[in-house]
């Protein structure tokens, strides 16, 4: 029977920069690209060819002759097993420098516009413990490490409550703490895996689509509220009032204790009906002296501190002086729509989430705000002629649209309007460029600022003024 041939390995390697998805770069002898996971800029290491295309090569670093001055020690203990932290092994200096760099390569490379001075990117005061949300979830076939492999341990008990391994939609990581959001957050999900585990509750398999406890989701906020939702996967009342008993008794702090009971063969929750077991059925988030009511459902920036810096720049951008038509496409729940429009004259949101559309007039309506309007539907057909007949055209438009950017006829849509300004925020610097460099002949780029919403990770927001060309 012949070998499996081993992948290729290339010695020496030295990592010279961060690139898109956070991804380290070295270059083979033959002159290639190496995308590599596991390693930092700085380091010289020897990696495991994985992937093998015509222009590039992916790898994995498997031993090191230098580690890089930019390391750190990973402050979790499930830090390369657990994929929610790919850079927490770099110092948090150099993290937001390879973001700053990442957004000013694509907007010059992709977007091909000449920048104004950039300024420099806002880190987060706070690099750990900065989620509002999390979601874990149950299985009865736990993720076993290659230690647990090796060993000649029997392990009889492989429930888990944690997170996907990454790539593999039916393997969980067993976690006891995470450093991503605040206690009580690791105390609740310990307590309720052992909880469980005491009143012999079956955990999810989701190959087999079997197993009462399906997921579990903590939402914090700065006002001091606290939401926790359990997602079953059937009807069983006895066992479920136990447990969530169990969980108000034990965490009186808990102001919104929920469940659904989801039997298809996903578990997102839009589709379900959320049921209120203790409490409110939401909790509120506060920023301004501005509340927003949140509910199960409900998207908010998942790090409360920093969405109130990238709102307030956001603001700072739009240079509003009372008497602006503001359109805010891709609205979502409406939180920037009424986070400016004490500064504008009418603030004017499309969404198509109906459940946001919602939300933001049941918040606006919350906040005594009177000069705002949200309209649902697809952007790329509500955003039409008509609708601006009917509305007026903006002398601000404000985009904060989802990773993908812009629809096509979004953009020519806004070249058609001509707003005096546009300012664009994005999730994604590549679509946000690819879209800019449409725009690039009618607007010019005046200020970029990007934002780092999430430390230990490579993902970066950008913030970008778009103003109109004198031709």
């Amino acid at each position: 029977m012949a070998r499996k041939k081993e992948n290729k390995v290339f010695e020496n390697i030295e990592i010279t920069d961060a690139g898109a998805k956070g991804k380290a770069i070295g270059f083979a002898a033959d002159g290639k690209v190496i995308f590599i996971n596991n390693a930092v800029p700085g380091d010289i290491c020897s990696v495991q060819i994985t992937k093998k295309r015509k222009s590039y090569y992916e790898g994995k670093a498997i031993s090191f002759s230098n580690l890089s001055n930019k390391r750190v020690q990973a402050k979790c203990e499930f830090f390369g097993t657990c994929g929610g932290c790919k850079w927490q092994y770099m110092g948090y200096e150099h993290q937001l420098f390879y973001k700053q760099k990442e957004v000013e390569n694509n907007l010059k490379r992709i977007g091909k516009i000449d920048l104004p001075n950039i300024s420099p990117i806002l880190g987060a005061k706070e690099q750990y413990y900065y989620r509002n949300k999390m979601e874990f979830s149950f299985s009865d076939s736990k993720w076993l490490t290659l230690d647990q492999i090796k060993s000649d341990e029997i392990i009889k008990n492989r429930n888990a409550l944690g997170f996907h391994i990454p790539g593999m939609w039916d393997k969980i990581l067993d976690i006891d703490s995470c450093h991503l959001q605040r206690d009580p957050s690791n105390k609740i999900r310990n307590f309720v895996k052992n909880k469980a585990e005491e009143l012999k509750l079956t955990f999810y398999n989701n190959r087999k689509q079997e197993g009462f406890l399906r997921t579990l989701m903590i939402r914090t906020s700065t006002t001091g509220d606290l939401m926790v939702l359990v997602q079953f996967f059937y009807e069983d009342k006895a066992n479920l009032e136990l447990l969530l008993e169990a969980i108000g008794n034990e965490f009186s702090e808990i102001t919104s204790l929920l469940y659904v009971i989801n039997s298809k063969g996903n578990d997102t929750l839009y589709d379900q009906d959320v049921i209120c077991f203790k409490g409110e059925d939401h909790i509120f988030e506060e920023m301004e002296g501005l509340r927003f009511k949140i509910n199960a459902k409900s998207f908010y920036q998942t790090n409360s501190e920093q969405a109130y810096e990238l709102y307030k720049i956001t603001r700072d951008f739009a240079e509003l002086t009372g008497n602006e038509i503001v359109f805010d496409l891709y609205t979502g729940t409406g939180t920037i729509a009424q986070f400016i429009s004490k500064k504008a004259k009418k603030v004017i949101g499309i969404e198509s989430v109906p459940d946001a559309i919602d939300a933001a007039k049941e918040n606006a309506k919350l906040n005594n705000i009177k000069n705002t309007a949200f309209y649902v539907g697809d952007m790329k057909k509500v955003f039409n002629d008509q609708f601006i007949d009917q509305h007026g055209i903006p002398d601000v438009i404000i985009t904060d649209p989802p990773r993908d950017g812009m629809h096509k006829d979004v953009v020519e849509q806004l070249l058609k309007i001509s707003a005096n300004k546009i300012v664009y925020v994005s999730c994604n610097s590549a679509t946000q460029a690819r879209d800019l460099a449409i725009l690039n002949e009618d607007y010019k780029v005046t200020k970029t600022q990007a934002v780092d919403m999430f430390p230990q990770t490579f993902h970066v927001e950008n913030v970008v003024l778009l103003e109109k060309r004198n031709k």
